[in-house]
């Protein structure tokens, strides 16, 4: 049977202090509800049905940005009336055929194996429900069982202070067939305390048809924790953050501090990786064997080879980085870059759209933008490639072998050639060719009698 997945997204969010929709606040840098769409994703929903409120056109160009959306369906509900009310706003749309997974907008740690767990539990003659048990479950609908089989939920402000013992909790994550969702929806009622629609009639309405109620759990209450507060929500990151670094710490990475790392994407990581604190990942970032980052880096959709090394205080994002390379510390690649193997750039370099050959280096305080570097070459500290005339970008090469004296600027477009020498101080405007010397320096002039200024 096909399945299809209703988020509940209609929250303002009030508590958030926020113009923002609340399901759009960012865990790992990534909207709360984008997690639930990507869960969603992979238990390959048919179709993803987003049930939207306050801000709903802002809800709308955040989630179809860069990305496809032909599995997203956007329908908006104009009346808060309760969370019956809201997955029924998709009952137009939802096939008598198919499976219906309720999932939350505000609930973004919820695992893909603990949905495949209710998926699996599912009778073919009723429904599943992902339940916790909490140590504290105030505020959560409590579940109410006979002989063992739930039978029903009943919500915290309506319940007896004989059901408010209860630990059993409702995460209102449930999965139903279509038909009967859709049956059960049309015949709810809001004669209760809130006098809203509650989705948790359901199923008590289930039980009374005489259908089965199965349940599944998940493996921690993190998973079905909300955020209607910035405190919350910084709570949830954190839980977001160590359940990364639990990850690559058992796909062999050693972290100095499991605390103190972010990874906003994918961190994909060889054997005998180290990373020091206080670094951040964010989007797709590669750690090859051996890789050694250390404090305060930032990496962002890089691929770093195998036994390189990353300095503290580094920036590296949009790079491409061979193996056997050292980089800072306070260096930054910019997009567009390549370190090839064995190179080096040290502290106060940057670089862009630049090809670092195999064994070439540059040491310190150096601007390289749009330049091709052959193997071996040196750098000195200070040099400049003048990319940039104010409308246009032009490109630099230095072939194979080249030495480039400190504080020189390479006035681009220029060509070094192999094993030539630029003299210390230079502003190289021609082309040099190969094994040349060149030196571009103004006179110099010795004043004997020139005269310190005195404070006056």
């Amino acid at each position: 049977m096909s399945l299809s997945v209703v988020i509940l997204a209609a929250g303002k969010g009030t508590r958030m202090r926020s113009s923002l929709p609340k399901v759009l606040h960012k865990v790992a840098n990534k909207p709360m509800v984008g997690h639930v769409i990507d869960a969603a994703r992979q238990l390959d929903a048919e179709n993803i049905y987003i049930i939207y409120g306050f801000g709903g056109e802002v809800l709308k160009a955040t989630l179809t940005e860069n990305t496809s959306n032909d599995d997203l369906i956007f329908i908006e509900q104009t009346e808060q009336l309760g969370t019956g009310h809201a997955v029924d706003m998709a009952s137009p749309s939802i096939k008598d055929d198919e499976d219906i997974l309720v999932l939350y907008g505000d609930v973004p740690l919820t695992k893909v194996s603990t949905l495949q767990k209710l998926l699996d539990v599912k009778p073919d003659n009723g429904m599943g429900l992902l339940t916790v048990n909490l140590a504290n479950p105030n505020g959560y609908g409590r579940i109410i069982r006979k002989d063992n089989s739930v039978v029903g939920i009943i919500e915290q402000k309506d319940a007896t202070p004989e059901q408010l013992l209860i630990n059993e909790a409702n995460t209102g994550i449930l999965l139903a067939n279509g038909e009967d969702l859709k049956r059960w929806l049309g015949n709810l009622s809001s004669d209760n305390a809130q006098g809203e629609y509650y989705l948790t009639d359901i199923i008590a309405a289930c039980h009374n048809e005489g259908k089965d109620i199965a349940t599944a759990h998940p493996e921690s209450e993190v998973e079905v924790e909300g955020a209607n507060n910035r405190l919350q929500l910084a709570t949830l990151e954190r839980a977001f953050q160590l359940r990364k670094a639990e990850e690559i710490m058992l796909a062999g990475a050693s972290l100095r501090d499991p605390s103190r790392i972010d990874i906003r994407g994918d961190l994909v990581i060889g054997q005998e990786v180290q990373i020091d604190i206080n670094c951040i990942f964010e989007g797709e970032v590669v750690l090859a064997h051996g890789v050694k980052v250390s404090a305060n880096c930032i990496l962002k959709d890089c691929i770093i080879g195998e036994n390189t090394i990353i300095k503290p205080n580094s920036i590296i994002e949009g790079a491409v980085v061979g193996d056997d390379c050292s980089i800072g510390p306070f260096a930054r690649l910019r997009p567009g870059t390549i370190m090839n193997k064995d190179s080096h750039v040290g502290n106060f370099v940057e670089m862009k759209k630049t090809i670092l050959g195999e064994g070439s280096k540059a040491g310190h305080l150096t601007y390289l933008g749009d330049t091709t570097i052959g193997q071996k070459v040196n750098i000195g500290a200070g040099t400049i490639t003048c990319n940039y005339d104010g409308v246009n970008k032009f490109h630099t090469s230095i072939d194979d072998g080249a030495f480039v004296g400190s504080n020189s600027s390479l006035v681009a477009p220029v060509f070094i050639g192999a094993n030539a020498t630029v003299g210390a101080g230079s502003v190289i405007a021609k082309d040099v060719e190969a094994e040349e010397l060149a030196v571009a320096r103004g006179k110099q002039r010795n004043i004997s009698s020139w005269k310190r200024p005195t404070k006056k």
